[in-house]
């Protein structure tokens, strides 16, 4: 039996060039990014503290604050009160969140983590650095400052031309 000799196999494009263009952009794959890190985030928290994605933003954001009005929260995670507030009702049942009336303003709810919700935090904010770490563990310190710097300059051009965007209509 003869043996033919394989054919020659096209060189493979460079991995930019085998994307969809949107998905080469530097916005697309820092989404990519973003969405990784939170799904594996998500699965951490429910994991560790039993919290799903909005349990862990509200946890994470009430933090060691002082009591905050609901739509103080909802401006801080950028999201609907009503969602918000059905999240916290959850997080009362467990008592992971308490709430109080304002006691200058008898129509606002105070929210604030109860001792099980600062386990919760701590748990979450232990998971977060430890994350960060193993992320950034093959950088050395100039290069993660650099990284940080560029991502602190795009973060305010995003949000000028998210402006730009809501003032256009």
């Amino acid at each position: 039996m003869s043996q033919t000799p394989e054919r020659a196999r096209p060189a493979r494009p460079a991995p930019s060039d085998e994307l969809a263009p949107i998905t080469a952009m530097l916005s697309s794959r820092l989404m990519v990014l973003a969405n990784l890190l939170k799904r594996g985030a998500i699965l951490r928290y429910k994991r560790l503290a039993g919290l799903s994605s909005v349990e862990f933003g509200l946890v994470a954001s009430l933090g060691r604050r002082p009591p905050m009005s609901v739509a103080t929260l909802a401006e801080a995670v950028g999201m609907d009160k009503g969602q918000i507030s059905r999240a916290l009702d959850g997080l009362v049942g467990r008592r992971l969140v308490a709430k109080a009336v304002n006691p200058d303003d008898n129509r606002q709810a105070l929210v604030s983590l109860t001792r099980s919700g600062l386990a919760a935090h701590d748990t979450i904010v232990a998971g977060a650095k430890e994350r960060n770490q193993r992320l950034l563990e093959h950088l050395d310190a100039a290069e993660i400052a650099i990284l940080l710097q560029q991502v602190d300059r795009l973060t305010r051009k995003a949000e000028q031309m998210l402006g730009a965007e809501k003032a256009l209509g």
